[in-house]
């Protein structure tokens, strides 16, 4: 990068402060876009022989040229500390520049990248679930694999991050492959660690550990994706299969369970025996909150989940837990989940969160359940996040359009 780039030099005669003839000169500096000024200490010009446009001494008179050999001395001095400072790999700004110039003595050691991760994790394991924490550990594993690929080395200062450092690194996203079985990320799996590496550094930001937001100007576009779930035919044919190995039995009820209810992976496996207790309406009710967001979830057991409770009524590994059922990864469970589908034949690439997906479209949505109640017993605090999990069957826009041509043709036959 050419310093002429980001980098210039210009003086200023303070004309309104001139006493008998002569008025100080100002040093302007602008580094990046920001600006410092400071009085040239100990020296004066001669206003007569001041060029105001050129800012600088006259080239006609031999004062003139005396101010511009001593401005020149001053521009060398500032460039040749501007090159020192690129050179040591310093933090350069208008500022720093300056005080270099003044001799002034700082502490130019500069915040690393990973003092900005060891505050942010402090402050946000008290404030967020283990499974985002999870989350943020393997965007800043990816971080350093970045760095060590573009800088040779596992940490960084705060100030080189950029424009271009956040567009490389969303291209490094890209063009990860992944060693173990792992897929390479999609568009949405690169937006998830931006999303979380911007979070950082606006904590970086608001710690004025950083002056310009690297992020600005920066597009962040989500993919729309359709989200999978099981029809009638899929989820049946789940239900009355029957297993003769235990273990597929077991995620198979648990999966179902939150078909019909709702529940996230890490929710269902949080669920307890107090959590179920009689509603409004005097029928049993999962009462909870949602371990992702602390959001209250208030949703009626149907016949089936009340069924499948009661089967594990007796379970001891669930008991010795205090939970309603076994714990089990949900690695494991989707892996699972993958035998369960070629036994039943579903060709859907089964996870548990398809369970979810199921509640809100098949089970509810498609037998007229309306929007705002399934976005209460999903635990949304908005419906247009329902909506993104929740679509409109085929079948409910065939019901809906067969209501409607009966009533047009009720009209038309009077």
């Amino acid at each position: 990068m050419k310093a002429t780039n980001r980098f210039s030099i210009h003086f200023k005669l303070r004309a309104e402060r001139t006493k008998d003839g002569f008025a100080p000169v100002f040093l302007g500096l602008v580094v990046d876009g920001t600006r410092s000024y400071m009085a040239l200490k100990n020296f004066q010009a001669d206003t007569e022989h001041w060029d105001k446009i050129k800012g600088g001494g006259r080239k006609d008179t031999k004062s003139g040229r005396a101010i511009n050999e001593y401005l020149d001395e001053v521009r060398m001095a500032i460039k040749a500390h501007y090159r020192d400072m690129e050179l040591n790999g310093e933090r350069i700004t208008s500022d720093t520049l300056k005080d270099a110039f003044l001799g002034n003595v700082q502490d130019d050691t500069p915040i690393m990248f990973s003092e900005l991760v060891a505050y942010h994790n402090e402050q946000a394991l008290a404030l967020l679930s283990t499974g985002t924490m999870r989350h943020y550990y393997v965007t800043q594993r990816y971080l350093i694999k970045f760095f060590k690929l573009k800088y040779k080395k596992e940490d960084i200062a705060l100030f080189v991050l950029n424009y271009k450092f956040i567009s490389d690194f969303e291209i490094f996203l890209h063009n990860h492959k992944p060693a173990d079985h792992q897929k390479p990320m999609d568009t949405n799996g690169v937006l998830k660690h931006l999303v979380r590496l911007k979070k950082m550094i606006n904590l970086a930001i608001s710690l004025t550990w950083i002056e310009k937001d690297p992020f600005k100007g920066f597009k962040m576009k989500k993919k729309k994706v359709e989200k999978e779930f099981l029809n009638e035919w899929e989820l049946e044919s789940i239900e009355r299969k029957i297993f003769q190995i235990e273990r597929l039995g077991m995620v198979r009820d648990m999966f179902v369970f939150c078909c019909y209810t709702g529940l996230a992976y890490v929710d269902l496996m949080n669920l307890r025996p107090d959590h179920i207790v009689k509603g409004i309406d005097g029928q049993p009710w999962i009462k909870t909150s949602r371990q992702k967001t602390s959001i209250p979830v208030n949703t009626p057991l149907l016949d089936r989940a009340q069924d499948i409770i009661a089967s594990y009524a007796g379970n001891i590994r669930a008991i010795s837990n205090g939970t309603i059922f076994p714990l089990l990864s949900n690695q494991k469970m989707n892996s699972y989940l993958k035998e369960i589908a070629d036994f039943c034949g579903v060709k859907k690439n089964l996870t548990f969160h398809i369970a979810r997906h199921t509640f809100a479209t098949t089970v509810t949505l498609s037998n007229g359940v309306p929007i705002e109640t399934v976005s209460k017993m999903l635990g949304h605090t908005k419906i247009a996040t329902t909506q993104i999990y929740a679509r409109v069957l085929e079948q409910k826009v065939s019901d809906d359009m067969a209501v409607l041509r009966s009533k047009i043709n009720l009209k038309c036959n009077v």
